[in-house]
């Protein structure tokens, strides 16, 4: 079954290595295949990721658009370490996207890499 996709006008998405920017009318998609997707909603650009939460989302969805996402593993359990010493309400969210991670779920990963933004938004509202 195809995934579809409704484009607004002007709204980008990430199909495998191509940015696809849709014209000034909606546009519907029927997607087959398992390339990575991202839509503009959920895109992450690294001039924003200015949190370390962020960053770790960074990384992730580099990973989830990359043909070697391994490469980038250390990079992400560094990041991970340093964030739980600092903040170790944040185990039950990495423990969940590791799971995701180890079984090259980076999709899934992402959309959890989510929750653990909202949760460092609030401890930072909170502090």
């Amino acid at each position: 079954m195809a995934l579809v996709i409704d484009l607004k006008p002007s709204e980008r998405v990430i199909i495998g290595s191509a940015l696809i920017t849709n014209d000034a009318n909606r546009t519907r998609l029927h997607i087959e295949g398992d390339a990575p997707i991202l839509r503009e909603k959920d895109i992450l650009r690294e001039e924003e990721a200015d949190t370390p939460c962020k960053k770790i989302y960074l990384t992730i969805q580099l990973m989830y658009l990359s043909r070697t996402p391994e490469t980038l593993h250390k990079i992400y359990f560094d990041m991970l370490r340093d964030i739980q010493n600092a903040v170790p309400s944040t185990s039950l969210f990495f423990m969940k996207i590791n799971d995701h991670l180890m079984n090259n779920a980076y999709y899934k990963a992402l959309k959890e890499a989510r929750h653990l933004m909202e949760h460092e938004k609030e401890l930072l509202a909170n502090a």
